[in-house]
């Protein structure tokens, strides 16, 4: 069950991370247009509203929100973290200007402990992207140098929205991987203790990664649902809940002051969570002696699934090891349909996504991608890139 709380809106926590957080201007003269030419609806109306323009998911997590609180452009939902329609940032940055990096999530969340180790060595401002969609729009648009945002957890697997992104958005490319350790930490007011906890919130995943611990705790805990464990910590922090802790990042505990009754509270050690580093085409990371290369590629087949062995095997006879096959449905042909004589036999289109060993310049990555296009129906390289692992 979601813990039903109202999140106060307009309040800005304090910035402490190694990286500067710095909001972009946001666009609102679509939304002021649009609440000029719609009529005034009731919440449930305008919960439609929302999931037909930003998608249904938006709507259905904050439904709840708007019943207690009349949508407007001032709204958590539509507070969209969008590029101005002047002054754009370069896809370089500028001499002397700190990068900026666009991350998904809100100050306190694990993408934005990802941003600020990522470029922990350089000067940058990030700042965060309410939805994944904003992070790429940021880029397109200008606004942001770099993005980083989450594709997979080693526990739970992909995260398939942002595989889909890269397939509509094919000017951005993936740059750079970071893989981070999970450190899940039971967050509370300071002065809480452990035994004056009655609940304990956070996003659902992060509550299926402490299980054990939870239903071993000292005493009885209520476990509740949210959809944003860093907004559920501000929460606590600014309304000085005292009986209730949040399963969250080490960050989130910097950002709204609270403290860690426990780190690593997950019940598994061997818990990591994997990132992208996001750029336009024309960025390319340095290589550097002891980098591991991987390559990103996306292709579709003839013969769909069946035609997959085939496909892996150009990679593999190279010595080119395939690490990872995804694959998501094909939006513009979802049925492919094959004539036989005992009617038509009606089966789902895919896309697949393989990650492979190596960097797209290799001459040997070079002759497989090639090989890979005649019997692909399309092969479009998502980033070539280093993967770091980091602590």
């Amino acid at each position: 069950m979601a813990l039903r709380i109202g999140m106060p809106t307009g309040l800005r926590p304090s910035t402490s991370s190694s990286c500067d957080a710095a909001l972009p201007r946001p666009i609102r003269a679509s939304l002021q247009q649009r609440k000029k030419e719609t009529p005034k609806l009731s919440p449930l109306r305008k919960a439609e509203e929302i999931a037909s323009t930003f998608g249904f998911e938006m709507a259905v997590v904050d439904l709840e929100r708007l019943f207690s609180k009349e949508a407007s452009e001032d709204h958590p939902l539509l507070r969209r973290k969008l590029a101005g329609p002047s002054a754009p940032f370069p896809a370089e940055r500028s001499a002397g200007k700190p990068l900026r990096v666009a991350y998904q999530g809100i100050p306190g969340s694990y993408c934005q402990e990802a941003a600020a180790k990522a470029f922990s060595s350089i000067r940058c401002e990030a700042f965060p992207c309410s939805h994944m969609e904003d992070a790429f729009q940021a880029l397109k648009e200008g606004e942001a140098n770099q993005a980083i945002v989450p594709v997979e957890n080693s526990i739970d697997g992909t995260i398939d929205r942002n595989f889909d992104l890269l397939l509509r958005h094919q000017d951005v490319e993936i740059i750079g991987e970071l893989v981070l350790p999970v450190n899940h930490c039971l967050l509370s007011l300071k002065g809480t203790s452990r035994s004056d906890l009655r609940r304990v919130i956070s996003h659902p995943q992060a509550l299926s990664h402490c299980w054990a611990k939870l239903e071993g705790f000292e005493r009885h805990l209520e476990i509740e649902e949210v959809h944003n464990a860093a907004e559920a910590a501000r929460y606590i922090s600014e309304n000085r809940i005292t009986d209730t802790a949040v399963i969250g990042s080490r960050i989130a505990a910097k950002e709204f002051g609270l403290e860690v009754l426990e780190q690593n509270f997950q019940d598994r050690s061997e818990n990591f969570n994997r990132f992208w580093q996001l750029g336009l085409g024309a960025q390319h990371q340095p290589r550097e002696l002891g980098d591991a290369w991987k390559t990103t590629v996306a292709f579709s087949l003839e013969k769909g699934a069946s035609d997959l062995f085939r496909a892996m095997w150009i990679f593999e006879s190279r010595d080119i090891s395939v690490t990872k096959v995804d694959h998501r449905p094909n939006r513009s042909n979802p049925i492919r349909v094959k004539e036989e004589s005992t009617g038509d036999h009606k089966y789902f289109d895919y896309v697949f996504v393989m990650d492979v060993e190596g960097s797209a310049s290799d001459s040997s990555m070079e002759k497989a991608l090639k090989v890979l296009k005649e019997i692909s129906g399309f092969v479009h390289v998502l980033g070539s890139y280093t993967c770091r692992l980091k602590n």
